[in-house]
């Protein structure tokens, strides 16, 4: 049998590759072999048809190094390495704390301070925020009262006398704490009394102890103009006037965060 032939139409030109020749992506015959023509393929050839031809993309590896060997090996040394540069950024690390202080008591005075001047003592970075009647800390002169009304965990002894007396705990109902005039002030002078009697130190000792020890205090500006407090009225070493906007991503940072 004489070998096929075939006549492209006008305006095409066949193409070859290989052996093999196409015309208008279509495989027609083979010329090299004389052999009968192959099925025509009625389906244009996609690009996807060609992949297994295309070269690998280039890794930037030199000739000989398996890839895959490779990221094993890093991953090792990763694993290795991680966990003793984790502990040893965290050795250097300086712990700090955040404190927003809301109370104006006497007896809530004392926990703000002492937590932010113990820290200051273990070189941490401190800051603590004084709004609302927390503002009254940061005063030069502190009105600060202890109310034993509505606050039935604060224990009524006496801070003089003998020690039986002194142990003592005076279960006195809030109708006549609330009815009975100085009731306040004499809660007032019984606290004073016996902090001192242990040795405890004041507020505005501890106060003193945490600006020196480098704890920052900040002061609610949106409080001193609701109240309309004077600037004059507080201790110059106030840190800054600041509102919420900008302490609260100080206190996103710490390390503790206390509401007081």
């Amino acid at each position: 049998m004489p070998p096929m032939t075939s006549i492209p139409p006008p305006n095409r030109l066949p193409h070859k590759i290989g052996r093999l020749t196409y015309f208008d992506d279509r495989l027609i015959f083979n010329k090299a072999t004389n052999l009968p023509p192959h099925r025509i393929h009625t389906e244009p050839r996609r690009e996807n048809d060609m992949n297994v031809m295309k070269p690998k993309p280039p890794t930037g590896l030199p000739d000989g190094i398996d890839e895959t060997r490779l990221n094993e090996l890093i991953d090792k040394r990763l694993n290795d390495v991680l966990e003793s540069k984790l502990q040893e950024i965290e050795a250097n690390k300086t712990p700090s704390l955040a404190i927003i202080s809301t109370k104006g008591t006497m007896d809530m005075a004392y926990p703000p301070f002492i937590l932010a001047s113990t820290a200051a003592a273990l070189d941490w970075d401190v800051s603590v925020f004084f709004t609302f009647y927390g503002l009254e800390l940061l005063k030069k002169k502190p009105n600060l009262q202890v109310s034993p009304l509505g606050n039935p965990s604060m224990p009524m002894k006496m801070p003089f006398g003998p020690d039986w007396f002194k142990g003592i705990e005076w279960n006195i109902p809030n109708a006549v704490m609330s009815n009975m005039p100085g009731f306040e002030a004499m809660a007032t002078a019984m606290f004073k009394e016996t902090t001192c009697a242990k040795g405890v130190a004041s507020v505005e000792d501890l106060r003193e102890a945490s600006i020196e020890g480098g704890a920052k205090l900040y002061a609610c500006q949106m409080t001193v103009d609701l109240f309309g407090h004077a600037p004059d009225d507080y201790i110059p070493e106030i840190e800054g006037w600041i509102g919420a906007t900008s302490y609260l991503p100080l206190s996103q940072k710490a390390d503790i965060s206390l509401f007081i």
